[in-house]
């Protein structure tokens, strides 16, 4: 038996393709519309039993307040979310606003409809491979974008990384040579790497963006580094004497 559908989605061609194919495979499509200010109120008027409700961005906040708002009038819709590869905060927060499940936008027709079915039964429609992909990211989160920390991490050679922390531990060139068994010149190369790759303009201004970032805590102790060198903060202690860069 058919089920009485709505398809809202932020593009206009995809909403229209997916309501053909579930037209052809036997249910009725009230409407296929793109997202405006009146699309929670149409669906509202014309009541679907299913309301398909496409997103780019399911972690942006009020994204789905349609779906608070269609719950709230229509407790009998059951609206599936169409969008990306979501995060956990965007799978909590489609079913914290009221919706009865999750489809990614690249799912086989097939995976569409059995959502739908499972949606109009009043259960929860969510891939199990997206459920273990959000359980994944939480017990082993990404970093953010705004994880400058973490950034750094990534734009630093594993060796840079354990320049920059003898830098922070106030080690001057002469001791980091010795301590990672390479020559003078080459430390001082190093040195001048990193500076360059962090942009900034001294060891001092090194060490306190480390410190600032948390990269000396992600970064963890270096073998022969001075011992209590750095502050509990992850800080260096007062330097004495850091080189500038003319003299590295």
């Amino acid at each position: 038996m058919g089920v009485r559908l709505m398809v809202v989605d932020d593009h206009r061609l995809l909403a229209e393709a997916l309501a053909s194919a579930l037209k052809l495979r036997g249910h009725r499509v009230l409407a296929a519309t793109a997202p405006a200010a009146g699309a929670a109120e149409l669906v509202i008027s014309r009541a679907p039993e299913v309301c398909l409700l496409g997103t780019a961005t399911p972690a942006e906040p009020g994204i789905f307040d349609p779906v608070v708002k269609i719950k709230r009038e229509r407790p009998q819709v059951a609206v599936l979310v169409l969008g990306p590869v979501p995060s956990p905060r965007g799978i909590a927060a489609a079913f914290a606003a009221g919706a009865s499940g999750y489809v990614r936008h690249d799912e086989r027709i097939e995976g569409v409809e059995r959502a739908i079915m499972k949606a109009r039964a009043g259960e929860a429609a969510v891939a199990p491979q997206l459920l273990q992909g959000a359980f994944g990211e939480l017990l082993n989160p990404a970093a953010q974008p705004d994880d400058e920390g973490q950034r750094l991490l990534q734009i630093l050679t594993p060796r840079e990384i354990e320049v920059l922390v003898r830098v922070a531990d106030g080690e001057d060139t002469r001791l980091i040579a010795a301590g990672m068994g390479i020559a003078p010149s080459t430390a001082r190369t190093h040195v001048q790497r990193v500076l360059m790759k962090l942009g900034v303009g001294s060891r001092l201004e090194a060490a306190a963006l480390a410190a600032r970032t948390g990269l000396l805590e992600r970064a963890g102790p270096v073998p022969g580094a001075l011992p209590g060198a750095r502050g509990s903060s992850g800080a260096p202690d007062t330097p004495t004497g850091p080189e500038s860069p003319s003299s590295q």
